[in-house]
């Protein structure tokens, strides 16, 4: 059996220290140093923080982020649990299109079209992974 290596994510961010504020709220909400994306969120919501900086006090503590809510990362044992499928809808994949640039659609973007087309995430990111287009960068820092 393979044994993963311990990442390191605070060494992105050299020199800096995690927020007390942020710090306490992520300890309160993780479970084994990890925790999921859709919390990290409600996080920046209740302590009116943006998101990216909450994601970055995750790496500080080098926590581990988890489900992703495109399906990305995060999922055990697949760690992507996103499937590439096609759509019917030419206007979505248009949507997709429009806001992608060379070859990348920012997470962001993947939301708001998720939210105009009354979709679920995973539709977008399922249909970017069939169109071979890559969601980055991610709105907490981890790609």
């Amino acid at each position: 059996m393979a044994t993963e290596e311990k990442k390191h994510f605070a060494d992105k961010h050299t020199g800096e220290k995690p927020d007390g504020k942020i710090k306490d709220k992520i300890i309160e909400h993780s479970k084994n140093r990890e925790i999921p994306c859709a919390v990290v969120f409600n996080i920046a919501r209740q302590l009116e923080k943006p998101a990216g900086m909450v994601g970055k006090n995750v790496d500080l503590m080098n926590f581990r982020l988890t489900k992703c809510q495109l399906g990305l990362f995060g999922y055990k044992p697949e760690k992507k649990i996103v499937k590439p499928h096609d759509h019917e809808w030419g206007e979505l994949k248009d949507a997709v299109k429009s806001q992608s640039l060379d070859g990348k659609l920012p997470c962001k973007e993947a939301w708001d079209i998720a939210a105009q087309f009354k979709v679920r995430k995973m539709e977008i990111s399922g249909l970017c992974e069939f169109m071979g287009i890559k969601i980055k960068p991610c709105q907490l820092g981890a790609f």
